[in-house]
């Protein structure tokens, strides 16, 4: 059955971590707060999150700040590699590079990751059924993000790796029927003040 609304797909990685990675620090719990009172007007159908500590709590943060909204764990939502590149697909200056930063993955990330991966594709893009347009949020991880973003704009598989997202920055992605996917906002920091924007920049050049 062709899909006949659109779908609005919200992205956001979770709140800045603990060094342990236990939880959200007092840093994160305000970026997660204050995202949250930016999304409170949206009408979206529920909030997932993967099921890591950091992005449970940054989510449940969040859904604090809107109006009713469901809030669900879901492994897709996770934290996992979602696709590991042959050497011959990567460009030749960079492949060494990208090779050893994946060449921690176990074998069981290995399989378990692009699976995850492919479903999540399935569950959180394109256009939806029905007469009214889908709001949804996914509270996730950096390469979940950066996978998601690849897709949208038909970039190669690999090329999830090199896209870094900030913590509790907001990307939009619309699916509409019969049109490309769109990009609507990347990386978005506006509503979190200078003291709680991490820009992967160094101190001297946060901007």
């Amino acid at each position: 059955m062709t899909a006949t609304a659109t779908r609005y797909l919200y992205l956001v990685r979770h709140g800045e971590a603990s060094p342990d990675e236990s939880g959200l620090t007092e840093a994160g719990r305000q970026q997660a707060t204050r995202l949250g009172q930016r999304l409170r007007d949206v009408p979206f159908s529920g909030v997932h999150h993967g099921p890591l500590p950091r992005a449970e709590q940054t989510a449940r943060l969040i859904g604090d700040q809107l109006r009713n909204v469901p809030v669900h764990v879901s492994d897709i939502a996770g934290d996992y590699v979602p696709y590991l590149p042959n050497k011959d697909e990567l460009p030749a200056e960079s492949a060494d590079y990208y090779l050893d930063f994946l060449a921690d993955a176990t074998d069981e990330e290995r399989e378990n990751g692009p699976a995850l991966a492919r479903r999540a594709l399935d569950a959180y893009t394109g256009p939806v059924q029905g007469d009214k347009d889908r709001h949804e949020l996914v509270v996730t991880h950096n390469f979940l993000v950066a996978w998601l973003v690849r897709d949208a704009m038909h970039a190669p598989k690999w090329r999830w790796l090199g896209l870094n997202h900030c913590n509790a920055a907001l990307t939009v992605i619309r699916y509409a029927p019969g049109r490309p996917a769109s990009v609507l906002t990347l990386n978005d920091m506006r509503h979190l003040p200078a003291e709680l924007r991490w820009t992967g920049f160094p101190p001297e050049l946060h901007i």
